[in-house]
């Protein structure tokens, strides 16, 4: 199941998903099953997102309470189309902008389960793209919690908004970024409220920042100083999403990642060592 080269692997998806699902058929009732069931998950995810696209980039706006998302989302949709809240959790479902491609963006916003949809005006730089502005991953209500864990499971592309105040938030970290630790190809970070900090502060911010998520195993993640307020930082967030959009790879590069982190937990429970069978069995036999 493992291919070389990233580019490699991203070429070989479907002999990959071929042998994964014939090891699954070996594996099941052999190995241990929450990592069979894990595998047979991403396997499942990843022929159905293949199905409904591949040249579309699904890419989600996460992050905690506060952190100006929703502000970010409107920046780039350039409506105000997400509620803003700074208090308390404010976006409680998700909301989608599709930038061309409609015919092509309808089943899989089903998919997806996105039900507030906008059109932004179409741009060729961001044709293709999907846009969700996630709930907050800290939020006091659970069915948020559990909206925003759903659909990290299927996004392509993640951009996560931090801000100086909660940017080593333990949450964020431990459950989210360290859990993505293969997924550098698909990740963006985003500072946001940079117009907050003096230079100074906000250069030792950032430097915190990649240095925290070097420790989560992200060091080659690009970290985008922004600002809602003051739009800086959007037009390099546009253009680093416009290159991912633009190279129509970034659901084969999640599909590739969550195939190379399944493969490794397979091989952690193949010890390659022959255990002789438990003695009820062997009692039965």
């Amino acid at each position: 199941m493992r291919r070389g080269s990233p580019t490699k692997r991203i070429a070989d998806l479907g002999p990959r998903l071929d042998a994964l699902e014939e090891a699954l058929e070996l594996a099941r009732d052999r190995l241990d099953e929450s990592a069979v069931d894990a595998a047979e998950a991403v396997l499942q995810r990843s022929a159905g997102r293949l199905q409904l696209g591949p040249e579309m980039t699904v890419a989600a706006l996460a992050g905690a309470t506060g952190s100006g998302k929703s502000s970010l989302f409107n920046a780039l949709a350039g409506a105000g189309l997400s509620a803003v809240g700074v208090r308390r959790p404010t976006t409680g479902r998700t909301v989608a902008c599709v930038w061309g491609r409609a015919e092509r963006a309808s089943p899989l916003l089903d998919w997806l389960g996105a039900t507030q949809r906008h059109y932004a005006r179409p741009r060729a730089e961001l044709d293709g793209l999907v846009l969700l502005d996630l709930p907050d991953h800290d939020s006091t209500h659970a069915e948020h919690r559990l909206e925003v864990d759903r659909l990290v499971a299927l996004t392509d592309l993640f951009v996560w908004v931090v801000d100086p105040q909660k940017y080593a938030d333990a949450l964020l970290h431990e459950r989210y970024l360290q859990a993505l630790h293969g997924h550098s190809s698909v990740l963006v970070v985003a500072l946001n409220h940079v117009d907050a900090l003096e230079v100074d502060a906000r250069r030792a911010c950032i430097a915190d920042l990649y240095r925290l998520l070097a420790s989560d195993g992200l060091s080659d993640v690009p970290v985008l100083a922004t600002s809602a307020r003051t739009g800086e930082g959007i037009p390099e967030l546009e253009r680093e999403l416009g290159a991912r959009v633009g190279r129509r790879r970034a659901a084969a590069e999640r599909i590739a990642a969550d195939l190379d982190t399944v493969v490794a937990r397979l091989e952690d429970v193949c010890s390659g060592t022959a255990r002789p069978p438990p003695r009820d069995a062997l009692d039965e036999l």
